[in-house]
């Protein structure tokens, strides 16, 4: 019994120092390997070398061609997208200025429509593929209506919280389904992605192929002062920690006080997510520092190489984690609602493209697919590969609709209150009420924009 016990406690030591060891190596590749003239190709037609990585961990995982990993090794990898996400949301503010959103608020606002057209769409199409498509041989619950959303939308941080959610109310399997379609939807993000960065810079709809080596260049002396300088990196990374500091701190004080609260309040508080709560504490140390006249102390450089490192490793470990024997299992369910999830943010995204944004509608369109389909790490990085140089301005007008979007959506009040609602209400009303939602929110957006533009006339 005893030689049992000392055995497996050997064989999960070395699964997790292979597990660590294996984290490290692709993050040194990672790292290094961008900068590769390989990588940078690869780039240039779509294929970042983080999706490239994962799907060579998936081949060499316990489900894949060649098992050379371990269950345990990819299971220890599993445990890294919600600290991987916390950093990215860490640095997305204050790795740049505060954005000057004068001339920017009707595409902020723009931008934010079509933010929450794409999340209340993805609950009304998930109950659409519930009550309509799944047979009931497939012994389905009514929270099945939450999963494009929270997949999609929320991601594996937003899955792992809402599991918890899911389990008190009794869909225990949530939490595995939940994790599955983060990773399938991140998986279609990646490669659909791809696919338009390719043909949108074959058609000539972006032209930044020439940008990525000379961006490089540019900065790479800079890069070896910086990353020479072990105090600026360590300053750098205090900030980050104090960004999720006040996240982890902010929320463990609603959870405190949320004692007096009713039962529904308190539960709804403890399944919040730390991510907003990021991400607010990254604008306010980045608004303190330029009040107070020190952002020396912050390098954009280093922080946008964290926030870009902790996206390309949470793709990595995303993907070589997927427990592919769920989605086998599953595999009906995960491939409906992967497909209409998908075919929901294509048509909303097209509708906006065409009749809501005007400049740059591409770059906009595919940050928010990347966000929509595999959470704010895969649309900053398929931003990252279609304009490096944020020449679209898509940036700052997405990072500052995602303050107030992170709030309601993608992990914020609506995707922890959906199985709450629905299991008092049921899924017919949430789903009626879901589709009230969007077509008000697409028929604003068609309003708004079509009385600015006679404006303009």
């Amino acid at each position: 019994m005893n030689i049992t016990i000392l055995q497996n406690q050997n064989i999960f030591s070395n699964s997790l120092l292979i597990g660590l060891l294996g984290f490290l190596v692709i993050g040194f590749f990672l790292i290094f390997g961008r900068k590769f003239q390989l990588a940078v190709r690869l780039e240039r037609f779509g294929l970042p070398i983080a999706v490239i990585s994962g799907i060579v961990g998936i081949s060499i995982g316990p489900y894949g061609l060649v098992n050379i990993l371990s269950k345990e090794t990819t299971s220890f990898w599993s445990n890294f997208p919600t600290p991987l996400l916390s950093l990215v949301f860490a640095t997305l503010m204050m790795g740049r200025p505060i954005p000057n959103i004068n001339g920017l608020i009707r595409p902020i606002f723009n931008q934010f429509l079509l933010a929450l057209s794409l999340g209340f769409g993805q609950f009304f199409v998930g109950g659409l593929v519930v009550k309509y498509l799944l047979s009931p041989s497939m012994e389905t619950n009514p929270l099945m209506g939450c999963l494009i959303e929270i997949g999609f939308e929320g991601g594996h941080g937003s899955a792992s919280i809402i599991g918890e959610s899911f389990n008190k109310l009794g869909f225990s399997e949530g939490l595995d389904l939940g994790l599955a379609m983060a990773t399938m939807g991140l998986l279609s993000s990646s490669l659909l992605g791809s696919i338009f960065i390719f043909v949108g810079r074959t058609l000539g709809i972006s032209d930044t192929e020439e940008i990525v080596d000379k961006t490089d260049n540019k900065n790479s002396n800079m890069k070896i002062e910086i990353f020479s300088d072990l105090k600026i990196l360590l300053i750098n990374l205090g900030f980050v920690g104090l960004s999720i500091s006040f996240g982890v701190l902010i929320l463990n004080l609603l959870r405190y006080i949320s004692n007096s609260f009713s039962e529904f309040s308190k539960e709804v508080i403890l399944s919040l997510p730390v991510f907003p709560l990021i991400l607010i504490g990254s604008l306010l140390i980045r608004y303190i520092l330029e009040k107070t006249n020190n952002t020396e102390f912050i390098s954009n450089l280093l922080q946008r190489e964290i926030g870009i490192l902790s996206t390309d490793l949470l793709i990595f470990t995303a993907m070589a984690s997927l427990d592919i024997a769920t989605v086998f299992e599953n595999w009906r369910l995960i491939l409906l609602m992967t497909v209409f999830g998908l075919i929901w943010n294509l048509m909303c995204i097209a509708y906006f493209a065409y009749f809501v944004f005007e400049k740059h509608w591409f770059e906009r369109s595919l940050i928010e697919f990347g966000n929509s389909t595999g959470v704010v790490a895969s649309g900053l990085l398929l931003l990252r590969l279609a304009d490096p140089k944020n020449i679209s301005k898509t940036l700052p007008i997405f990072t500052s609709k995602q303050l107030f979007a992170q709030l309601i959506l993608s992990g914020g009040f609506f995707t922890v209150l959906a199985p709450l609602i629905i299991s008092k209400i049921g899924l017919d009303y949430w789903t009626e009420i879901c589709a009230s939602i969007t077509l008000f929110i697409i028929f604003v957006a068609f309003l708004f924009n079509n009385r600015i533009s006679a404006s303009y006339q």
